[in-house]
């Protein structure tokens, strides 16, 4: 009975924290979706709430971390138990990082409202961006059921993710070599493609740490198919 009483302890502590994660899951989500949104609208006010907003996912992160280790200390789960919490605590650090990249996105798009368009740049990010969005979105659900398959399958959506990122990149590139005058809006625009590319990044890690809560083993390390690092900045005369 007692045996009975600490295992029903543990999973109530630990449905408490998946709440506090999934919570902090849509505030990551509503966070990209609304920086991609002023920066479509040139809207100033709502990119000053999604900065002001980021206080919430951080005091979460936080909260989540609190819990997890303080169900360790009282409770000390073994084996796939303890790979729950800790699963919890980095999944939570993900879903912070991507609403301080939301944040970085809202920042520049304050700047970018009073700048010239360049070409289809915006619509491109926002393509890019509803992508992540979608695995983001998909990738939390499938936590919730420990749907392994699913967490494969989002892994691999990534490299879209990496594709789109690498056209922006040649395109921003071209814009700023043919008219020096579009290189601050375009590097701006560059840094929102980049803060975008990193969010499908954490997705990743949040399916590839799924895996390994089911699988007990951690996936091979994925080709990344970003290339801008090898992209020449100039054609050789």
């Amino acid at each position: 009975m007692h045996h009975e009483h600490i295992m029903s302890a543990f999973d109530r502590d630990l449905e408490a924290i998946q709440a506090h994660l999934m919570r902090l899951g849509g505030l990551a989500e509503q966070a990209l979706r609304d920086a991609m949104t002023a920066l479509e609208a040139s809207d100033a006010e709502l990119a000053t709430q999604v900065r002001a907003g980021d206080k919430a996912l951080d005091q979460l992160e936080e909260l989540i971390y609190d819990e997890s280790a303080k169900l360790i200390a009282l409770r000390a789960p073994a084996a796939k138990d303890m790979r729950l919490v800790l699963g919890a605590i980095k999944v939570a650090g993900s879903l912070e990082r991507i609403g301080d990249y939301a944040k970085n996105i809202a920042k520049r798009s304050i700047v970018l409202s009073s700048g010239d368009q360049i070409g289809s740049a915006i619509g491109t990010l926002r393509r890019m961006s509803r992508h992540v969005e979608t695995m983001l979105h998909d990738v939390l659900d499938a936590y919730v059921r420990l749907d392994v398959a699913a967490a494969h399958e989002i892994r691999a959506r990534d490299e879209d993710v990496d594709q789109i990122y690498n056209s922006l990149f040649r395109m921003l590139l071209t814009h700023m070599m043919e008219d020096p005058r579009t290189i601050t809006s375009a590097m701006h625009l560059h840094f929102i493609a980049k803060n975008v590319e990193r969010m499908g990044d954490h997705v990743t890690t949040i399916a590839e740490e799924l895996i390994y809560l089911v699988e007990g083993v951690r996936p091979d390390e994925r080709v990344r198919a970003d290339k801008t690092s090898v992209t020449p900045l100039a054609q050789d005369k």
